[in-house]
């Protein structure tokens, strides 16, 4: 599953530069698919809604960090856990029980991140 940032976020930024897919942002910050990652050219998000890679997206979230679900891979292929998860220092990254998903598509996700 992925996971998402609580509302107890106290906006420290520890787990922005932690995360090797680029998908953590401040809260209020746009971002892409491509920032990060190889990914050029199109892209087809999870929700099946094709977009321009460089294309900017909404923030999910105004007043805290957050994390990018098409882009959360868990750490699966990079570390043996969430390195978001593990450097917060009030515990506010979760495994996002909306987002369930194996450790097989984390690493298809992961393999098309950075291909």
């Amino acid at each position: 599953m992925a996971i998402f940032i609580t509302d107890e976020c106290i906006n420290c930024g520890a787990c922005e530069p932690e995360c090797p897919n680029n998908a953590i942002y401040e809260g209020g910050v746009e971002w892409n698919m491509q920032e990060g990652t190889t990914v050029k050219g199109d892209y087809k998000m999870e929700n099946g809604k094709i977009v321009p890679s460089d294309e900017m997206q909404h923030p999910i979230e105004e007043e805290f960090y957050f994390i990018a679900p098409d882009k959360c891979t868990e750490c699966k292929g990079f570390h043996d856990e969430p390195q978001c998860a593990a450097v917060c220092p009030v515990d506010c990254c979760v495994p996002d029980r909306d987002i369930v998903e194996t450790d097989e598509v984390l690493l298809a996700r992961q393999a098309k991140l950075h291909a």
